[in-house]
């Protein structure tokens, strides 16, 4: 399962943050490098790069990134600048929010799926993180979103409304 990283053959190892298998993470990984995950992660990813989710990988949170290659199990969502590839092995629950979207053969995805162009992904995820993607959960938390409460999921939160993940 080699994966090509990044938009550029030059990457070095050095550039890629990992997650390895075995590790548990809860939190917030911010880079603007390629980001490889084999083990479990809670939380939001935002990567300027490429996000490669390994086969044994579980994702509880969101991903934000320019392309991701995806063999893992993921419940949340995608918001991808380029291309999102599902593997044959991936199981999502969540929403996509993607430009491209490349989908093998046995793959499972349960969501909703928006095409976007460039600039609704700049939309998206623009916010108070200066140089970074910032973007708000779209999936609700428990009693965070009601029908005809005139609260969306998809808002962009304020500087002093950046939700934890």
């Amino acid at each position: 399962m080699g994966a090509n990283y990044g938009s550029s053959d030059s990457a070095s190892v050095n550039d890629i943050s990992r997650i390895s298998a075995g590790s548990v993470i809860k939190g917030e990984i911010t880079s603007p490098n390629d980001i490889r995950i084999d083990g479990t992660f809670e939380g939001r990813i935002f990567s300027q790069a490429k996000v490669v989710v390994g086969e044994k990988a579980v994702i509880k949170g969101d991903i934000i990134c320019n392309n991701a290659d995806f063999w893992g199990k993921i419940n949340g969502n995608f918001f991808v600048k380029d291309t999102l590839t599902l593997k044959d092995t991936c199981v999502v629950d969540g929403d996509l929010h993607i430009r491209r979207l490349q989908v093998e053969l046995d793959a499972k995805f349960n969501g909703n799926c928006k095409m976007i162009t460039e600039e609704e992904f700049t939309k998206l995820t623009s916010g108070s993180r200066p140089g970074m993607y910032e973007v708000q959960s779209a999936t609700p938390k428990e009693d965070e979103f009601t029908v005809g409460s005139g609260k969306s999921p998809f808002s962009i939160p304020s500087n002093n409304e950046i939700p934890e993940a």
